[in-house]
């Protein structure tokens, strides 16, 4: 069959909505959990993919265990996929840029500690751009690498930029690491504890490759002192709760415990070297093309966020 035979072929018996359900198996790993994703039944998944196949003559998974993995044909077929679907949303982004109205949807993800203020400048962004559509993502540091990796957002927020990857990280907001202890602590009223003293202290850390793990890790790596935790947590706000449980104290982003502070819950300990001062960035990869919603908020975020945030 010639190329444009083949390509007339293609363009009768394929559908966008096919393609979408292929990719969406192939990314989840099975029928089951694309049904679900995309709120369609098992069978009907089976059957779109079945004839995506037959339209094509090729195999485009194999059984392998649990997942289902691509064949060649389907990993051809995955990447045609993401170029059709690329070239769509560009195309939309293109449509709503030359009307100049700022609308359309905002694709986020942040480190789980980026939901304590990103929800109140995403509020303040849609006061002037009530038609834009967010849709914001709350994930470990791992997992917001791959998304960015991938080009899955169009924004990632987050307050370490992977070395590892070529990016542009644009800082927009103050990130002080502060010791946070229950107001009750008895070195409340101490000035200027040393840090020798804190590393004997009960201490509550995050897991192993957070960013706030690693600025602590290496606070006391360079004055020759070793953390032995009490506690391991995932995510900062279980280790807000241990703190105000009176389980240890922490080092915690100030933004997180705002709160607690005004309501007298916590107290900050003044302890050397502290407060620790980092930045939350907006990263994207290197060369990528934001669209006008995403350009716009990014912007929104250099200019107005810390004053919002103050």
């Amino acid at each position: 069959m010639g190329a444009r035979r083949r390509a007339g072929h293609l363009l009768r018996h394929v559908t966008l909505r096919q393609l979408q359900i292929f990719a969406a198996v192939a990314r989840l790993g099975g029928f089951t959990r694309a049904a679900q994703s995309l709120h369609l039944t098992q069978p009907t998944v089976s059957m779109q993919v079945k004839k995506l196949s037959e339209a094509l003559e090729a195999e485009l998974f194999e059984s392998g265990g649990k997942r289902l993995t691509l064949t060649l044909e389907g990993q051809k077929l995955l990447d045609a996929a993401g170029d059709i679907f690329d070239r769509l949303e560009r195309l939309e982004d293109d449509m709503l840029e030359m009307s100049g109205e700022v609308k359309g949807n905002l694709r986020l993800a942040g480190v789980t500690t980026a939901k304590y203020f990103l929800p109140r400048l995403l509020g303040e962004f849609l006061k002037e751009h009530p038609k834009v559509e967010p849709l914001f993502s709350v994930t470990n540091r791992a997992r917001v690498i791959e998304r960015l990796r991938t080009g899955a957002d169009d924004l990632i927020i987050m307050g370490r930029v992977p070395a590892e990857l070529d990016v542009e990280a644009h800082a927009f907001l103050e990130n002080e690491l502060v010791v946070a202890a229950p107001a009750s602590h008895p070195l409340r009223w101490r000035k200027g504890v040393p840090l020798a003293r804190l590393a004997e202290a009960r201490f509550l850390v995050r897991e192993q490759g957070s960013g706030t793990r690693l600025a602590v890790d290496n606070l006391f790596a360079e004055h020759g002192l070793t953390v032995r935790p009490t506690m391991e947590l995932g995510s900062s706000e279980a280790i807000k709760q241990a703190v105000l449980a009176g389980l240890g104290v922490s080092v915690l982003p100030l933004h997180n415990i705002s709160r607690e502070l005004k309501s007298g819950d916590l107290t900050v300990l003044d302890v050397a070297h502290f407060p620790l001062r980092r930045k939350w960035f907006a990263v994207h990869l290197k060369g990528k093309r934001l669209s006008l919603v995403a350009q716009t908020f990014l912007d929104f975020l250099t200019t107005e966020g810390a004053r919002l945030l103050a």
